[in-house]
């Protein structure tokens, strides 16, 4: 009994050490028809120093953290094995920026839709925590999503 008592007592203080992450202003950019890609956007706040490992999604068989950056007068965009999120600060992933990539989707992110977000951060203790998130779909071709900060 004793042993019992003890065990959950450690086991309350280890949740209790986890960062409080919160995520906000999450959404999708929607796609047309054919389309097998689109990004997922949100900001994200840990209240201690964390990763972001990871995320999956029931909509995409391939969901990926990616960053973008102008290299030689190229943007070009890669996979990322995880994302610091630095205590106290929100890390904002957005167009032309961090985001997360939904490959291999198996539906057409039409406005409106609610697309199911799974995220995988570890805290500094090394301890893993999942979040869920439920990001909406903004219209393709709203300015707000097809604004990127570059001038064509």
């Amino acid at each position: 009994m004793r042993k019992t008592v003890l065990a959950l007592s450690l086991m309350l203080c280890g949740a209790a050490a986890q960062a409080d992450v919160t995520v906000k202003e999450s959404w999708v950019r929607g796609t047309t028809p054919a389309q097998k890609a689109t990004g997922a956007f949100m900001e994200i706040t840990s209240s201690d120093a964390a990763s972001l490992l990871s995320a999956s999604s029931p909509v995409a068989g391939v969901v990926e953290i990616h960053t973008m950056k102008m290299e030689d007068g190229v943007m070009k965009m890669r996979a990322m094995p995880k994302l610091d999120l630095p205590a106290g600060k929100g890390v904002k992933l957005a167009p032309g920026g961090n985001h997360i990539m939904l490959m291999d989707l198996r539906q057409q992110m039409k406005k409106g839709d609610v697309v199911p977000i799974t995220l995988k951060v570890e805290g500094k203790d090394k301890q893993v925590q999942t979040i869920e998130v439920k990001a909406e779909v903004r219209d393709l071709a709203t300015p707000a999503t097809m604004d990127h900060g570059h001038k064509h």
